[in-house]
């Protein structure tokens, strides 16, 4: 089996991009399938160029004008190791501004960096390309942020359950762990990548004096995956000071590795929580370094959900990023405790709460969190949906539904 069989929803989109914007960049992770998509998408008609290549690399780095110079059509890949080559981009295109002359892939946020936002500000449109998502491996072809806005949820065909939503969760999206066929070998992978990404990649993107604390900072942070990050009791366990751990968190967020996630409020809301939380991006990457098995896993619930619902979380993300719509997610929490795992927003202001729960029934006590927020959200309240481990999707009142998780990747 190879990776070329999964077809990837962002596709289109980069196509769409090309027809008319002059640069265009694949973001995201390493090993998520940017390369590959790029040279599906670039197939004979473009020139490839890696950075990854020392050459390469070295003639970027001391002549990124003459490399761009007499490019016509071109990739570019993992750009990040040479961002100075943006600046002779720029001037490429300025002088020919035919859409489709760049496609370029990152595994760093490279838009975070302020040189480069404002050198190609209206010349590159930037499309996030996250490990494969669940419908994707599936095959199915429902949005399902699409599905809740409009009232309702995908329809499931086959429910995953138990061990088998289990396995699901903890084996991830990266394509090279969802071809290994044991939680065994997926780990031993997850591991090596990780190994590699925090001795590697963090050389790439910043001056760090003390390389050596990254592994250690990644581990805590497996442990509050799902919860909300106090910069200063994180860098208490790490003798860093809040500001020193605020940057290090941004680097492994700029690396695709985790991201905050903020609190939901209006502003004439008062008694609502404002700190943000975390999530890894990965529930394969998280499970490993968490130490969870498919044994573990239900024996070990509490960990388990932490981990489903960062599971969740970048699941919506991929809807998102592949919906013609335009979504924003938060989560919520207010000073009675009260609280609600993920809040989307569309475009409109419309709201729908998403409470993730990794037992196979739903109680009156799930509800609370969900009718709570939607006595604050008032009438941008669209739907309440409860995510559980179960198979039957149930009307709990007035716009509140229990649906079982395989609805995210139903058709």
């Amino acid at each position: 089996m190879k990776t070329e069989i999964y077809h990837r929803f962002l596709t289109k989109r980069i196509d769409e991009a090309m027809q008319d914007t002059p640069v265009v960049l694949i973001s995201g992770p390493r090993q998520a399938g940017k390369t590959t998509l790029a040279r599906q998408i670039a197939g004979q008609r473009m020139r490839y160029l890696t950075l990854d290549d020392e050459i390469v690399l070295l003639a970027a780095k001391e002549d990124p004008v003459a490399l761009v110079r007499d490019a016509d059509r071109v990739v570019i890949d993992e750009i990040q190791r040479a961002p100075g080559l943006l600046i002779a981009i720029k001037k490429s295109i300025d002088e020919d501004r035919r859409p489709g002359r760049f496609l370029l892939t990152g595994s760093a946020n490279l838009m975070t960096l302020p040189t480069v936002a404002d050198s190609l500000a209206g010349r590159m449109e930037t499309v996030t390309l996250l490990p494969l998502s669940q419908a994707e491996i599936c095959g199915s072809t429902a949005n399902w942020l699409d599905s809740v806005f409009a009232g309702t949820v995908p329809v499931v065909d086959l429910c995953m359950v138990g061990p088998d939503l289990e396995e699901i969760v903890l084996r991830g999206g990266y394509p090279e762990s969802v071809l290994r066929s044991t939680h065994r070998r997926r780990a031993a992978w997850a591991r090596q990548y990780l190994n590699a990404l925090l001795q590697r990649d963090v050389r790439d993107i910043a001056s760090v004096g003390n390389l050596d604390l990254f592994p250690r900072l990644v581990r805590v942070l497996a442990g509050m995956s799902g919860q909300m990050c106090n910069y200063s009791q994180l860098g208490g366990q790490l003798g860093l000071d809040h500001k020193t751990t605020a940057r290090y968190v941004g680097i492994l967020e700029q690396m695709f590795l985790l991201t905050r996630v903020e609190a939901w409020s209006r502003s004439r809301i008062g008694g609502l929580v404002k700190t943000p939380k975390l999530h890894f991006l990965d529930s394969g990457l998280l499970s490993t370094l968490l130490g969870l098995t498919p044994s573990a896993g239900l024996s070990e619930r509490n960990r388990f959900g932490h981990v489903l619902e960062s599971f969740v979380h970048a699941e919506l993300l991929k809807h998102a990023a592949t919906s013609d719509n335009e979504y924003r997610m938060f989560h919520y929490r207010d000073r009675a405790k009260y609280e609600v795992d993920l809040v989307i927003e569309n475009a409109q202001g419309q709201l729908v709460g998403v409470e993730v729960k990794a037992a196979a029934s739903v109680n009156e006590r799930d509800l609370q969190g969900i009718r709570r927020f939607a006595e604050a959200a008032g009438d941008k309240m669209r739907l309440g949906v409860i995510l559980y481990d179960g198979a039957e999707t149930f009307s709990l009142g007035p716009d509140l539904l229990a649906a079982p998780l395989s609805t995210l990747w139903g058709r």
